[in-house]
C-alpha cells in the first residue's frame, strides 16, 4: 500500500510540474488595467448557451427533485462528496506550504471515516475541524501562475485558464484510489454528481434569477465567477476604465437616467 501510494504521489508531482510548466506558457496575460480579460467571448458565450440548455433541460428540473426530498436523505449524500475531495485537499496543501490547512483535512478526514460512517456524516464539524478548502487552480496561483483569460467549459461553466489546467489535474489525479477501496470510487464518483444537482436546488433561485432574469446571463455569471474566485484566492484585479463606485452586479444594460416615478 505504501509503494503504491508513493508511486501515485510521484505520478502525481510529475503531472503537476507538466501541468503548471504548460500553463505558465499558455495562460494569456491580460492588459493593464482590464479586470475582465475575455479574448474568446464569441467561443465562450456559445458554450455559455449550451450549458444554459443543459442546465434547461437536466440540470434545473433534477434539482427541483432533489430539493423537495427530506434534508436526511440529501445530507449524507453531500457530506460523503465532500469527504471523498479532502485527500485531493490534502495533497494541495501540501503542494501549497499549507501545512495546517493540509494537516486539518487529514484529520477531518480520518474524523468523519471513523465516526461518521465512511463520511456519511460529519461529526468533524460538530466538533469544529472545518474544511480548508482547496484545489489546484490554487496550487498554481501559489506557485505564482497568472490567471490567464476568462473561458467558459462545456459542462463545467465558467473558468479562467488557470483554474482549467487545475481541474485537469484535479480530476485525473486523485489521491483517492490509493486510500480506499476499488469498489468505493464508483460512489464517490456519483456522490460527486449528484451533489452537483443537490447544491443546483438548494442554490436555485440565485441560479435561476442569473441565468433566465438577467438581460445578459453570460456576463452576470463571468463577473459573480471571477469576483468570487479572485475573494477565494485574496486578488484584486481594478479594471483602470471603469467606475470604481458602480455596482458589479448592476444590469450592464440597464439605462441609468430611467425614472420609474416620472410619469406619475
Amino acid at each position: 500500500m505504501t509503494v503504491i501510494y508513493g508511486r501515485h504521489v510521484t505520478r502525481f508531482l510529475s503531472i503537476s510540474a507538466l501541468i503548471s510548466s504548460v500553463a505558465l506558457t499558455a495562460c494569456s496575460v491580460a492588459p493593464d488595467g482590464v479586470a475582465i480579460h475575455d479574448p474568446y467571448e464569441d467561443t465562450n458565450r456559445k458554450v455559455h448557451e449550451f450549458n444554459t440548455g443543459l442546465d434547461r433541460a437536466v440540470l434545473r428540473p433534477a434539482s427541483r427533485v432533489t430539493n423537495a426530498m427530506p434534508v436526511v436523505v440529501t445530507e449524507p449524500v453531500s457530506n460523503f462528496a465532500d469527504h471523498v475531495g479532502l485527500p485531493g485537499m490534502v495533497v494541495n496543501g501540501v503542494l501549497q506550504g499549507d501545512i495546517q490547512g493540509a494537516g486539518t483535512n487529514a484529520f477531518r478526514f480520518v474524523v468523519n471515516t471513523i465516526f461518521g460512517i465512511g463520511g456519511l456524516f460529519d461529526p468533524a464539524d460538530a466538533i469544529g475541524i472545518y474544511a480548508e478548502d482547496t484545489d489546484f487552480g490554487e496550487t498554481l496561483a501559489v506557485w505564482g501562475v497568472p490567471e490567464g483569460a476568462y473561458v467558459v467549459l462545456p459542462g463545467f461553466g465558467p473558468s479562467t485558464e488557470r483554474d482549467a489546467a487545475g481541474r485537469i489535474v484535479d480530476f485525473v489525479i486523485d489521491p483517492l484510489d490509493s486510500i480506499v477501496q476499488s469498489d468505493v470510487l464508483p460512489y464517490a464518483t456519483g456522490s460527486r454528481a449528484a451533489d452537483i444537482v443537490i447544491k443546483r436546488g438548494r442554490f436555485g433561485d440565485t441560479v435561476d434569477s442569473v441565468l433566465y432574469e438577467s438581460a445578459d446571463s453570460y456576463a452576470q455569471m463571468r463577473v459573480f465567477y471571477l469576483d468570487s474566485r479572485r475573494y477565494e484566492l485574496g486578488t484584486t484585479v481594478v479594471d483602470a476604465s471603469s467606475d470604481p463606485y458602480a455596482d458589479p452586479y448592476a444590469d450592464p444594460y440597464a439605462d441609468p437616467y430611467f425614472d420609474p416615478y416620472e410619469d406619475q
